[in-house]
């Protein structure tokens, strides 16, 4: 016998997932835009080649804020008939494309840097001025800033897509830490450091995109949930006097959900209803106690 039954989230639940992932994205959106701005007209007045570049980068966060919007609201769609599972994955998709922004930001600030030593164009440099140091300051504290509550934010709902959104906020804060050493170091009478620092910082900012491409890439092909969640979950069954031994249990990820695939053991004299009862109870609770389950297949063994 089995119980097969699959969450339907309340519609309540799947609009505060979405307004609290999509939120911390606009946020995202509007604060680099306006950091962009400030940290593009800082390198034009204080003729700092690092800022702009540091400009442009912020912009590429943009991109990187509508993505996550976009991703999230095709995940939250309704299971159809051609998608009875529902659409989570799309949200892995998001994350893929944003480590593929951050490769590409990573490459180029590494390419840039490494040419500059190569050539030595940075003995060439204009002394940039102040104000260019402050632009630096001001984008580190606030792209720190970002990083933190989105991330705050993705570990709270379980967005792949809003972590790896996150860590391109922390790619910008480590690049304006690179144009802070290089235009700090200019002032002082050592151009060498900023190219030296944006090759150090790219090395960065290409392990976060290797690390959000894996983890989005594990949950495509049905990665299994971690040891202690499995063993949460072995617990939560076995606290039933009427489970004598828990046969199989098989999780995988869809997207941010899990599925479970259970085979528990029972008195094999009990009536069918009564052991129907049983797995329903078993299903109920495994829903109640972990949220992040979709699905949840219950098979009944005798024993």
């Amino acid at each position: 016998m089995e119980v097969r039954q699959t969450k339907e989230n309340p519609s309540h639940q799947i609009s505060n997932y979405q307004k609290t992932t999509q939120r911390a994205s606009f946020i995202g959106i509007v604060g680099n835009i306006v950091l962009a701005g400030f940290k593009l007209a800082a390198g034009f007045i204080g003729k700092s080649e690092a800022m702009v570049s540091d400009a442009v980068h912020s912009l590429s966060d943009v991109a990187g804020g509508i993505i996550v919007i976009i991703g999230v609201g095709l995940s939250e769609k309704e299971a159809d008939k051609e998608h009875p599972y529902g659409h989570e994955r799309i949200e892995c998709i998001a994350s893929i494309f944003l480590a593929v922004i951050l490769l590409f930001a990573g490459g180029s600030i590494a390419i840039t840097s490494a040419k500059k030593i190569v050539t030595m164009e940075y003995l060439d440099a204009e002394l940039p001025g102040m104000i260019a140091l402050v632009a630096a300051i001001v984008s580190i504290v606030s792209k720190e800033a970002m990083f933190q509550y989105t991330m705050h934010t993705a570990n709270k709902n379980g967005s792949g897509a809003l972590r790896a959104e996150a860590w391109h906020h922390r790619s910008d804060a480590l690049s304006s830490v690179g144009s802070l050493i290089g235009i700090a170091g200019a002032r002082m009478g050592f151009p060498a450091l900023d190219p030296l620092a944006g090759c150090l910082i790219s090395l960065f900012i290409l392990k976060a995109a290797f690390d959000i491409f894996n983890e989005a890439m594990e949950k495509m092909v049905d990665h299994s949930c971690s040891e202690e969640m499995e063993q949460q979950i072995r617990e939560c069954v076995s606290k039933y006097p009427y489970v004598l031994g828990i046969d199989l249990l098989h999780t995988r990820e869809f997207g941010r959900k899990v599925y479970v695939d259970l085979e528990v053991k029972m008195e094999g004299k009990e009536s069918l209803a009564l052991a129907h009862s049983h797995a329903e109870e078993i299903h109920d609770s495994l829903e109640q106690n972990f949220p992040q389950i979709k699905h949840v297949m219950v098979h009944v063994n005798p024993a």
